[in-house]
């Protein structure tokens, strides 16, 4: 199931990964069909760049992910161990404890 972005998806995408210059295709010239796997995966040069990255999103972006991920069109559980903790931590701080339980009973984290 492919996924193409939204101008939101962009925007959002855009301001994670500008050193992409909107350029949301993979080196193999696939359209990326989650935001955060490939910021996860191939961007970010490390666990705190990451978190620097996520960091940069209003609490309506990042909500937006949350949304996403809850209907199963944006991927967090493949993201690296410590990229899934920084967004299960700064929903909590940025939108809501009960956002984020609701994010932790999807992704099956007790």
């Amino acid at each position: 199931m492919s996924r193409v972005f939204s101008d939101m998806d962009k925007q959002i995408f855009d301001k994670l990964a500008p050193e992409l210059g909107g350029n949301t295709t993979s080196a193999g010239g696939h359209n990326y069909p989650f935001i955060l796997r490939p910021l996860s995966h191939k961007i970010a040069q490390s666990a705190e760049d990451f978190r620097e990255r996520i960091e940069r999103l209003s609490v309506e972006e990042l909500d937006y992910l949350v949304k996403l991920a809850l209907e199963n069109k944006e991927d967090i559980r493949s993201l690296e161990s410590e990229d899934i903790d920084t967004i299960i931590e700064l929903v909590e701080q940025k939108i809501s404890l009960e956002r984020m339980k609701e994010l932790k009973q999807h992704l099956g984290i007790v």
